[in-house]
């Protein structure tokens, strides 16, 4: 079997190393790069993000990468958004009162976290559903480095009969948050696989494998 290509989107915002590192790990051909060229030809395309939502929307349209993300979407092609990168797929962000419009690709509203202690940082378990590919081969009580004050509390895209439902996995901290979503071509994780140790590598070993 050849090896999968994947271009990490540099778009000045995300652990970029720590991905990279995790990715070539997990068996990919990894190209760090915000070429449109190369993000559309590559087998799988990798969106990182960390900090404020509006900040990393700003870097992304400079490099114009939500046209390379729906442009994959739009004919099939796989993309993986990760922490940032996953809020970012959503219609909006609010942080601080301000509403910063997303990517689009998924409707709702990423928002605060009702917790007592933020950010939600260090490592806490998620409930996948039995059929996740993400998530295949990994026990129930696994746990994923999570860092993030904010997070899509809600799923509101309808279910259509032509398109599979969306597979959803939850986690909780103060209130329950989507903690990853595989909805055909597009898969996201709130939490950080390239931090989150043997668990993290099997994850994107699930999804090298699957694209």
């Amino acid at each position: 079997m050849s090896t999968k290509s994947v271009v990490l989107l540099d778009y000045g915002s995300g652990n970029l190393h720590s991905a990279e590192r995790a990715l070539v790990r997990a068996g990919a051909q990894v190209q760090v790069t915000a070429d449109p060229e190369a993000a559309l030809a590559a087998d799988g395309l990798v969106v990182p993000g960390v900090g404020a939502y509006a900040a990393c929307m700003a870097g992304l349209r400079e490099v114009r990468g939500e046209r390379i993300i729906g442009q994959r979407l739009a004919g099939g092609r796989p993309v993986l958004g990760i922490c940032v990168g996953m809020q970012i797929m959503f219609d909006r962000g609010v942080e601080f009162g301000v509403e910063t419009e997303g990517c689009g690709e998924w409707p709702g509203t990423v928002a605060h976290l009702d917790a007592p202690v933020l950010p939600h940082m260090g490592w806490n378990t998620v409930k996948s559903p039995a059929d996740s590919t993400l998530f295949a081969g990994l026990d129930a009580d696994t746990r994923f480095y999570f860092v993030h004050s904010y997070a899509a509390q809600q799923w509101e895209l309808p279910d259509n009969e032509h398109i599979a439902p969306a597979k959803l996995t939850w986690a909780e901290h103060g209130v329950p948050f989507l903690a990853a979503v595989e909805n055909g071509p597009l898969s996201a994780t709130q939490f950080h696989p390239e931090k989150s140790g043997d668990a993290g590598a099997q994850l994107l070993r699930n999804w090298i494998g699957s694209i």
